[in-house]
């Protein structure tokens, strides 16, 4: 089992698609390669950038697979596989699977249609998927924007504390610094707190967070990375400027469409994972051509991923 604490860039990988909208799970090995030559330390499979909610279950296993075949036997690459929200059996035989396979990392977030009433009935959720892998690490997802499951997470550590053996930390995804910070500070900081924000990474590195998670990793790592040692080195200027091209960058998806666009971003570094399914929107090929236009002004070729 994952018992350190995770620092440096996961990325949050999109699920590759044919010209069909049908899984591309040959472009996953190449994939793999580009993330690891970019220095990202691991990747978060199925989750909101992976479209794991518009997946089927067989399609979940077999990208969970294909990244596992990679993974396994590399000790310095962490693999991470959301299970899912809405349906707590199908989050169990995944979890199970996941273990089979051996992914490092099992999680799980809030039900977003039948919603839990509180705190308690989440802890409820947790307990019983995280049985399900009981030697693999598991982790929550907060985030409450795309779930609606808007509890304080400081409320879920005090209420799940020494409950799930395998229980390790929570992919935090929201703008709640007062929250992310006290549960950092939990149990003489106890658990794992990866930020999920990465327009907001440097407000996180104040606070002392050491591990990310995030969708512009994808195809710009190279700029969080120097980001990341600015901070280090105390140049804050720096670190400052850095973080406003992140911003800069992340201001095009919000233009551009939304959640789509970071495979627009894929396609200009050479990895054409396809287009997103309904029903999310894809952009136009007339807005693709703004959109590079865009991304040129940004001086995008000097940051981007390899």
């Amino acid at each position: 089992m994952l018992n350190q604490k995770i620092s440096g860039l996961i990325a949050a990988p999109f699920t590759p698609f044919d010209e069909n909208g049908e899984l591309n799970l040959e472009l996953i090995p190449q994939y793999y390669a580009m993330l690891k030559r970019n220095g990202v330390k691991g990747a978060f499979i199925c989750g909101s950038t992976g479209e794991g909610v518009s997946l089927t279950f067989e399609e979940k296993v077999a990208v969970m697979t294909a990244w596992a075949s990679l993974t396994k036997e590399d000790d310095a690459f962490i693999l991470m596989m959301l299970l899912g929200g809405t349906n707590i059996k199908e989050c169990q035989q995944l979890a199970r699977l996941a273990e089979q396979v051996g992914v490092d990392v099992v999680s799980f977030t809030s039900p977003s249609y039948f919603k839990p009433a509180h705190v308690d009935q989440l802890a409820r959720c947790c307990v019983e998927i995280a049985s399900a892998a009981p030697n693999t690490a598991f982790y929550y997802y907060h985030i409450p924007v795309l779930t609606g499951g808007n509890f304080q997470m400081i409320d879920l550590l005090k209420k799940i504390d020494g409950m799930i053996p395998n229980f390790k930390g929570i992919k935090y995804t929201h703008e709640d610094f007062m929250d992310f910070l006290s549960c950092m500070n939990y149990a003489d900081r106890k658990y794992d707190m990866l930020w999920g924000r990465d327009e907001n990474m440097l407000s996180a590195l104040v606070l002392g967070n050491k591990g990310a998670v995030g969708s512009t990793y994808n195809y710009a790592a190279p700029l969080y990375l120097e980001l990341i040692d600015a901070y280090d080195k105390g140049d804050v200027e720096k670190a400052n400027a850095l973080q406003q091209q992140s911003i800069d960058m992340i201001t095009l998806l919000g233009k551009y469409g939304g959640i789509s666009v970071g495979k627009a971003y894929m396609k200009l570094i050479g990895l054409d994972c396809g287009e997103f399914r309904l029903p999310v929107k894809n952009m136009s090929a007339e807005q693709f051509e703004l959109f590079k236009n865009d991304v040129n002004k940004l001086g995008f070729q000097t940051f981007c991923a390899r």
